[in-house]
């Protein structure tokens, strides 16, 4: 058996944390080396909870106890939407490869500049969009890009949730915390829909918001938003509120001058609904509904990065696509001009 691959994660505040650290934990040919909080009192909270993942690790007093470890390749950036970026930063010029929780922080000059050394060191840095090995956003975004569906001239991409009005002990989670960011829901969940997005259609030439806060008691939070994303011959819309019923109706829908393709929900993953103008291939001119594997979160990425840590594969995504999420996202809420 070949060594396995050390790593650490900095920060737990992230929504995706636990997740992220349990999948990190239970891959193969990787060693969890530590895990560091800078926050005493979330540090605390998580080891006399007795649960989780966070009963698996060692706490570490310094993130220097893995940063200056050679030994350590990679690194999870698990901080809160306002930690982030610069703990990535942090990561980046220790020279490590970053598995980064999304977004990219609320600066993306800063966002820039690490991505900028990341690719004059050769390292990697591999957004937590989730859906990128996700059966049914795969399956269409092949389709759209290879011209299986013809000229794609709309996309529409529907991603709403329930979020509690307070934080969650220990983090910045609930609405309230939302509100510490321009955009609110939209800034927080936006990217993984616009990394589909940009996959499929690229650069938009022009972006709108209308955000509101449509029910929130913590006024200053955009709980109800939705983007439009122009481009020369398409138009895409992103519509993300906060406070939808359970389960969500999570939707995304791709049109093209051949045929459309509809997932609803993607979470769990079930079917697409492919409609075609004739046959194609293995399917029917019509309606063809297509089952789709529903995958487990995080999984699938995070093994695609220790692939490519041994050589074994290329990036999902460069370094310039994670760019563009990130301008598209700062333009949308109003972080760079539209």
């Amino acid at each position: 058996m070949p060594a396995p691959l050390h790593m650490a994660q900095y920060g737990t505040k992230h929504g995706h944390a636990q997740g992220v650290l349990q999948v990190m934990l239970d891959h193969p040919e990787v060693e969890v080396t530590g895990v560091f909080e800078p926050d005493p009192v979330r540090r605390e909270q998580l080891e006399r909870s007795g649960t989780g993942a966070w009963q698996q690790v060692r706490f570490v007093d310094s993130p220097s106890e893995f940063l200056e470890d050679p030994s350590v390749v990679a690194v999870s950036s698990e901080g809160s939407n306002k930690e982030s970026l610069a703990f990535t930063e942090e990561i980046v010029a220790a020279g490590k490869h970053v598995f980064y929780d999304k977004p990219a922080g609320d600066d993306y000059q800063r966002f820039e500049r690490v991505i900028e050394q990341a690719r004059r060191q050769g390292t990697y840095v591999q957004m937590g969009y989730m859906f990128r090995k996700h059966d049914g956003f795969e399956r269409i975004a092949n389709w759209a890009r290879s011209g299986f569906l013809g000229h794609i001239f709309q996309v529409r991409a529907h991603m709403s949730t329930w979020i509690a009005e307070e934080n969650p002990e220990g983090q910045l989670t609930g609405r309230k915390g939302l509100a510490h960011h321009r955009g609110g829901v939209m800034y927080d969940l936006g990217g993984h829909m616009l990394d589909q997005v940009v996959w499929i259609l690229g650069r938009p030439n022009r972006v709108s918001r209308f955000f509101q806060n449509a029910a929130s008691e913590t006024r200053e939070v955009m709980d109800n938003t939705l983007g439009v994303f122009e481009y020369s011959n398409a138009i895409a819309t992103v519509d993300i509120a906060a406070m939808e019923t359970r389960p969500m109706a999570r939707r995304f829908e791709v049109y093209g001058t051949k045929g459309s393709a509809i997932m609803e929900p993607f979470e769990p993953a079930d079917t697409i609904r492919l409609c075609l103008d004739e046959d194609r291939g293995e399917y029917r001119q019509g309606v063809n509904i297509v089952k789709i594997e529903d995958r487990a979160r995080y999984v699938d990425t995070f093994a695609e990065l220790v692939r490519n840590l041994k050589g074994e594969s290329e990036p999902l995504r460069t370094l310039d696509h994670e760019l563009l999420v990130q301008e598209t996202l700062m333009r949308v809420t109003g972080g760079l001009a539209g």
